[in-house]
């Protein structure tokens, strides 16, 4: 059940469309219990010139194919009698120099990527979509960091291991890329792919039917 806003509501289910295992921890320590399922959908299929567009058609995607799940024989509907009320479901790309950079197909995609934000910046475009499953409204948000970077040494660029499970191609809050990162406009939550506070906000006024 959730715990961290539901203190006023009653005791509700939540269903977290990702399978990034930083989403989930990040949903956790926000004090929430749910149920975790991933869509099958074709990422590159769908494409949008904007970042701010794209993000949002994906998360949207996403929240579309898990409803159908929802709707099969298969899907972990319910804890009990209970149904879910709320779904989750979001996305994230950096943008660097005005390209969008998504998760690279390959080792040397992502020193590509790298190469470009030495000494630059980068910005972290997030969507967040909740979903009421009791009554098919949706409310959405962006939040976009901005990351400024040192110059990142050829050296550690050619010994990039595996950064191409991430948006853009590199672990920013990793051990070995911190020293890299000159000032984080923004915060940890939302480069790591669901902003806590616009979350929060979301799941609040979707529980207040605002």
């Amino acid at each position: 059940m959730a715990s961290s806003v539901s203190g006023n509501y009653p005791r509700f289910k939540v269903i977290l469309g990702s399978s990034s295992p930083a989403r989930r921890e990040i949903l956790a320590d926000m004090g929430y219990e749910f149920t975790v399922m991933s869509a099958d959908i074709d990422e590159r299929a769908i494409r949008r010139e904007e970042p701010e567009q794209l993000v949002k058609a994906l998360a949207e995607a996403k929240a579309e194919a898990i409803k159908q799940k929802l709707q099969g024989d298969s899907a972990p509907v319910t804890d009990g009698d209970q149904p879910a009320r709320l779904l989750i479901t979001s996305d994230q790309v950096m943008v660097s120099k005005g390209v969008i950079r998504e998760r690279p197909r390959s080792a040397e995609e992502a020193r590509e990527f790298i190469n470009g934000y030495s000494g630059d910046r980068a910005f972290a475009v997030n969507f967040v979509l909740v979903t009421d499953l009791s009554t098919g409204t949706t409310r959405g948000g962006w939040d976009v960091p901005e990351i400024r970077f040192q110059h990142i040494p050829d050296e550690f660029i050619d010994q990039v291991g595996d950064m191409t499970c991430v948006a853009g191609g590199l672990k920013l809050t990793h051990p070995s890329v911190q020293p890299f990162v000159k000032e984080l406009v923004g915060t940890v939550d939302s480069v790591r792919g669901l902003p806590r506070e616009l979350t929060e906000k979301l799941i609040r006024e979707s529980l207040q039917g605002k």
